[in-house]
């Protein structure tokens, strides 16, 4: 993200938090928290020609990827623009005999089949198979500081997992995948099997000491992280760089979908505008509040909630602001506040 000076007053107007999303908040950030993976789908990708063509249709270099290692990635249109996100794995060897010609898609339910008929249509004369296998499998979210520790005491060691990297391993005689996800903020794993281990091994983590958490404190941790989401942050109307997520691009991969106009872009140096954190001083706005400065519109918020810190409630925001305002310093104000630009993953105080 582009840095930015991080304000040290607190908010004079902070919306209420519930005391159940703080309590879910502290379990995420200082032990371990569990939540169902519910709104994720996933595609797997088989045939010989699997990795030149879905090569040829993502943003990320898909062929230097080993078994169980994965990426994170844009689709475009030919014009360059977002049309979705997911993160694209091999599946390990133990998994499947013939692994080699297996590719995993993961990405939210709602984009599946949005992604999957996009996809489908640029299989042409290509040995390539998609197959949506969201219903064989339940998951689980842990993360936390000792989310690590919690699943080693169970017997599903992560000690040999990088981030964006997944392995098959046994639990009491069940295959369940253990997969290192995007975690820029506290330790993050997703637990994906049948759905009976999963609710086992759902009871388990809790009677080891993990907490059930629910959405708001999600939400609020992906704010945190400076994460965006696809549908509410990155649009089909964006173009990569504008998001700042330089971890979906590669650069010498080679030609794909929507190439030409990302490659312009680097070749004059920069976008106009850029994906930001920002923290806010008064009422919490809705998603869409545009932001302006020298009574000119300079940006957006696309997302924003009331985080409950240990040492008190802050409000933080995500969103786009063009580059010449933070070059410029210039006062960012939306009706009814004002946002200051920080750089995320927002950094988390102690409680004193």
């Amino acid at each position: 993200m582009t840095p930015a000076t991080q304000p040290a007053s607190l908010p004079s107007e902070t919306t209420q938090v519930s005391p159940e999303t703080a309590h879910h908040l502290a379990a995420l950030l200082t032990h371990a928290a569990i939540s169902p993976l519910t709104d994720t789908g996933w595609l797997r990708i088989t045939g010989d020609d699997r990795v030149r063509w879905l090569n040829g249709m993502v943003t990320n270099s898909i062929q230097e990827l080993n078994p169980g290692q994965g990426n994170y990635n844009f689709i475009l249109s030919a014009q360059g623009r977002i049309q979705g996100d997911a993160f694209i794995f091999v599946e390990p060897a133990a998994a499947n005999a013939d692994a080699s010609k297996t590719l995993l898609l993961e990405t939210s339910a709602a984009q599946l089949p949005i992604l999957s008929t996009l996809l489908d249509r640029f299989i042409i004369m290509d040995d390539v198979e998609l197959s949506n296998i969201s219903s064989t499998r339940a998951g689980l979210l842990i993360a936390g500081p000792v989310a690590a520790a919690l699943l080693g005491a169970l017997g599903l060691r992560t000690e040999d997992l990088s981030p964006l990297q997944l392995k098959i391993s046994l639990w009491k005689s069940n295959e369940v995948t253990v997969l290192q996800a995007h975690s820029p903020l506290v330790p993050r794993f997703e637990l994906w099997a049948d759905p009976g281990t999963i609710a086992a091994l759902t009871e388990a983590l809790q009677q080891a000491g993990a907490s059930r958490v629910t959405a708001p404190a999600l939400e609020a941790l992906r704010i945190l992280e400076g994460t965006p989401r696809y549908n509410t942050d990155i649009r089909d109307r964006e173009l990569p760089q504008e998001t700042a997520q330089h971890r979906a691009l590669h650069f010498s991969k080679g030609c794909y979908l929507g190439q030409e106009i990302v490659e312009r872009i680097r070749s004059r140096g920069q976008v106009h505008r850029t994906f930001t954190g920002f923290r806010l001083d008064g009422a919490l706005p809705p998603a869409g509040t545009m932001l302006e400065a020298d009574g000119k519109q300079i940006g957006e918020l696309t997302s924003a909630a009331a985080i409950p810190l240990p040492t008190g409630p802050i409000q933080l925001a995500l969103g786009y602001v063009r580059r010449e305002a933070l070059e410029r310093n210039l006062v960012l104000t939306y009706p009814g506040g004002t946002a200051a630009p920080v750089s995320t993953p927002f950094t988390v105080p102690a409680a004193g």
